[in-house]
């Protein structure tokens, strides 16, 4: 049963990924970059829908039906949570931007890798390159990721400014102003990325050297 709900899982958001991806490519080739503006109108419902249920993942790992680091996870969809749904949800201005629609491509291509790859894991098959690739496609792509939420964060803070989003006054002149928040999140997002980065490469390095025995034998 563990199995047959993990493969179901894995399903849905390899094809929810796969549907945004294709959307976009098909987009992209009927109108150019005019479609790259209004990228978050035509995907931004189904990106939203796949990222709230990844967060079943941390869920998965704590109870023990997906093996993998809790920690690590949990940066990952951190990072990704805050910049979909505060930064980019909250201001209609930065929905605009290409930004977003490099941000999406990154996303979706990693996580079509990493869903097709945990799909065929959980029925036993597993194919050399494909394993290959879901360990070795985040290397270049993961810090670009990260540089391009950065960027998001940037270009969102003089909105955050102006309109006052989650900008909320309390008590005794004490204000959470989000602006702050967000410019100490830059720097939080280069530390999470080191730890993940770091634990990403030592599950490769494990990962493609258990699978290089078993070929063996």
């Amino acid at each position: 049963m563990k199995n047959v709900y993990l493969f179901i899982y894995y399903l849905i958001q390899f094809c929810g990924h796969s549907w945004i991806l294709t959307n976009m490519t098909v987009r992209f080739f009927s109108f150019g970059k005019d479609s790259m503006i209004d990228t978050f109108y035509t995907i931004g419902l189904v990106m939203r829908l796949c990222q709230s249920i990844s967060l079943l993942e941390l869920l998965h790992i704590y109870v023990g039906i997906e093996s993998n680091h809790l920690f690590p996870r949990f940066l990952q969809l951190t990072e990704r949570i805050i910049i979909l749904f505060v930064v980019i949800t909250s201001q209609e201005e930065i929905q605009e931007k290409y930004v977003v629609c490099v941000l999406f491509i990154f996303w979706n291509l990693l996580d079509m890798v990493r869903y097709t790859h945990s799909m065929l894991a959980v029925t036993g098959t597993s194919y050399a390159v494909l394993t290959w690739l879901s360990q070795t496609l985040w290397m270049p792509i993961y810090p670009l990721c990260v540089l391009a939420e950065a960027f998001a964060i940037y270009q969102s803070l003089p909105y955050f400014e102006s309109f006052g989003t989650y900008s909320t006054k309390m008590p005794l002149d004490l204000a959470t102003y989000l602006p702050y928040v967000l410019k100490l999140y830059l720097l939080m997002l280069f530390i999470g990325m080191y730890f993940t980065y770091s634990h990403l490469y030592s599950e490769r390095r494990d990962v493609l050297r258990v699978f290089s025995i078993k070929k063996k034998m």
